[in-house]
């Protein structure tokens, strides 16, 4: 019996990365659009997955299907390895479905003074 239709909606924040020209939310739509799985195939996206950007560096993916956040957030890894920048953003949840993009706090030993 086919259950009702279930929506899912998941917000990917890149905004931080975007505004430092360092991330290509272009590039990082097309890669989603490309790598999401659906039964088991990529680019089979069909009508059951929708992903669009919204301004200001923000990436929204709506599902009509089961969908996890957690392979959402390893796409979103993946994609950051392949651009080797896995090792200055770091993904992570700020509420229910929303995912952000986040500079790893680097502590500097130096003084953060701008020498000229």
């Amino acid at each position: 019996k086919k259950g009702q239709k279930i929506t899912k909606k998941f917000i990917i924040n890149c905004s931080q990365p975007v505004n430092d020209k360092i991330f290509d939310i272009q590039a990082f739509e097309k890669f989603l659009h490309e790598r999401i799985k659906v039964e088991g195939r990529t680019g089979n996206l069909g009508d059951n997955i929708q992903i669009s950007q919204q301004g200001d560096g923000k990436i929204e993916v709506i599902a009509h299907q089961e969908f996890s956040g957690r392979y959402l957030k390893y796409l979103t890894k993946k994609f950051l390895k392949k651009q080797q920048l896995r090792d200055w953003l770091r993904v992570v949840s700020t509420s229910k479905g929303v995912y952000e993009l986040r500079f790893f706090n680097i502590v500097n030993d130096e003084a953060d003074e701008d020498e000229d």
